[in-house]
């Protein structure tokens, strides 16, 4: 599904500038960071064009949710015009900088959803991402072991369009109140939010955020893509397929692409793993994240 017109943008081989003390501050204290400007209009515009050209595709197919809604897993190889979103300068020093260089995606998807046009059955979709690490992790907080961008391509700068809604600071909540079965009626947790932001934005957050998506009552469709980012040790959920040649290093490492054995993917070996290069060369790394001594 690769497209023919890439942006004039598409090598960047930049690891991008690490997280500011405010930034720190803000994402330690609410769970996630709305970072403006992350797009350029030809980027929205190019990056739009591919999703919309999937959804069409899945729509031809009759693969459509029943709202005509798209959550699509797996998002660079089911479309890989999105390759250059795995380490967009603007955005990838917040991964790097919380979780070092020993890092994959474990996890993507690009979401559209259009306007909802009957009302749907209440279900309470609350959660905290990460699955079976949230039943069979027993420490309180929980520990963080992923973050995750979302890229909006959407006008979602004001409420009722889809938006993510977060708890701010819930990351550190390992339970919110919640019904006994996700489809009876219950209120939104206490302080909860749906967060703004315009086409071309992002959030940044940690997976561990109570969060959830609010229904579409708007005109406007929501369209997304997502990457969620841990550690080289933890298993991905996704399996690359697509032949993409042009791929950088970097990128490489991010879609789990790099040779090596398990002790590789562990980081043993900081000298064969393409970011920990790129950020030396840069003069980017963090002492906080030194190579494991033998």
């Amino acid at each position: 599904m690769t497209g023919t017109n890439r942006p004039a943008s598409v090598a960047r081989p930049h690891p991008g500038t690490a997280m500011t003390g405010e930034q720190r501050a803000a994402f330690e204290r609410d769970g996630f960071l709305v970072v403006p400007g992350v797009l350029s209009e030809d980027e929205i515009a190019h990056y739009t064009t591919a999703v919309d050209r999937v959804y069409e595709e899945h729509a031809t197919a009759g693969k459509l949710a029943a709202d005509r809604s798209l959550h699509k897993l797996n998002a660079v190889d089911s479309c890989t015009d999105l390759a250059p979103l795995l380490d967009h300068p603007k955005v990838f020093g917040l991964v790097w900088s919380m979780l070092g260089w020993n890092v994959h995606v474990y996890h993507s998807h690009l979401d559209v959803h259009p306007p909802l046009t009957e009302e749907k059955p209440f279900r309470f979709e609350w959660h905290q991402d990460g699955g079976r690490q949230n039943r069979e992790i027993e420490t309180d907080p929980r520990p963080r072991l992923s973050v995750k961008i979302a890229y909006w391509l959407s006008d979602l700068s004001a409420t009722g369009r889809g938006n993510f809604q977060v708890v701010p600071g819930s990351h550190t909540t390992n339970r919110i109140d919640g019904p006994p079965r996700r489809d009876m009626a219950w209120p939104n947790p206490d302080n909860a939010i749906e967060v703004t932001a315009n086409p071309g934005d992002a959030v940044f957050f940690d997976r561990r955020i109570w969060h959830a998506r609010s229904n579409n009552h708007s005109r406007i469709t929501r369209k997304g893509v997502f990457f969620a980012y841990t550690y080289r040790w933890v298993q991905t959920r996704e399996t690359m397929t697509a032949d993409l040649p042009d791929l950088t290093p970097v990128r490489r490492q991010l879609l789990g692409l790099q040779d090596g054995d398990g002790d590789h993917a562990w980081g043993h070996y900081p000298s064969g793993v393409p970011l920990h290069g790129l950020l030396k060369d840069h003069d980017l790394l963090d002492p906080n994240n030194p190579p494991l001594k033998p």
